[in-house]
């Protein structure tokens, strides 16, 4: 029953039969029958059949918690006590500024910790690797805070809060940030993102009206454009840019300042003890930079 339980869940992710039936390596007929084995021996109907789409009726979210609960806990019968015992993959996903920042420096205390789990880094951008955690396709994504409420079967875990600064060219002249903003050309930092939605938020309280030069949404990029004096950006304190020398000068906002946070988000009936040890570990890293920075 614990195949069919699976695959319940895998149509309820991807929508259709098909779909779950690509994901699984099956046909859409042998997802079918799966699901027809359960619903025979629950004495209940799960899904909607009207057109393509799979949709659950009642019975089917009553049963959708449970069946999660039911696959965590069978899959936590053979996990070891003992972390260095643990082994297989995880599959973490991550946004670029975390891969070249907070992940280099927190990985070798997990390795030390948990020496025989191999983890697989997925790169990605916010939106795209929240929609892979809710698919299952990542046991934990490390992304920017999204500007909504997530599924109450997401649990998400703060980690760290990086304040937005002004960059402008070491040509420009000037320490006023809405001066220099209403003034230069704007390099904005993509507002589809989770961070460059930050940045329109701001632009909008400020009244701000920006003359656009150009929308990118990789802070590397951004950096590099406004060395060569394409314009002035608003972006985070996060990156490989604050590890070299730069061409630009860096104006902190002071009371106007604002910040996106960085997150962890995973499934909560997939948590275990290998992901809170990589939780540890990044905390450990942020608190270590705070420290750093203050002294």
């Amino acid at each position: 029953m614990l195949r069919e339980l699976k695959t319940f869940l895998m149509v309820v992710r991807h929508g259709t039969f098909a779909a779950a039936g690509q994901h699984l390596g099956l046909t859409q007929s042998a997802v079918s029958a799966q699901i027809r084995v359960l619903e025979q021996h629950l004495g209940v109907r799960l899904f909607d059949r009207s057109g393509r789409a799979a949709v659950l009726n009642a019975a089917g979210r009553h049963a959708l918690p449970l069946a999660e609960q039911i696959l965590a806990l069978y899959g936590q019968m053979a996990q070891p006590t003992a972390l260095a015992e643990w082994q297989g993959e995880l599959r973490i996903g991550a946004i670029a500024t975390v891969q070249t920042g907070l992940l280099p420096e927190a990985l070798p205390r997990f390795r030390a910790a948990a020496p025989r789990v191999e983890l697989k880094l997925v790169p990605g951008v916010s939106l795209q690797l929240l929609s892979q955690v809710d698919a299952g396709e990542l046991d934990l994504a490390l992304l920017i805070r999204p500007p909504f409420e997530l599924p109450k079967e997401l649990l998400q875990v703060g980690l760290a809060r990086e304040p937005f600064v002004l960059i402008a060219p070491l040509g420009i002249e000037g320490d006023e940030p809405l001066r220099l903003l209403a003034e230069q050309p704007f390099v904005r930092y993509d507002r589809s993102s989770f961070g460059g939605r930050r940045v329109s938020r701001f632009l909008r309280e400020q009244r701000l009206e920006v003359r656009e030069a150009l929308e990118l949404d990789e802070l590397e990029a951004i950096v590099r454009m406004v060395e060569c004096g394409l314009g002035v950006s608003l972006i985070p304190r996060a990156g490989l840019w604050l590890q070299r020398p730069t061409q630009l000068r860096v104006i902190e906002l002071g009371p106007l300042t604002f910040h996106r946070e960085l997150v962890a988000v995973m499934h909560r009936a997939q948590r275990q003890p290998a992901l809170d040890c990589l939780l540890d570990c990044l905390r450990a890293q942020v608190a270590g930079e705070g420290a750093a920075a203050c002294s």
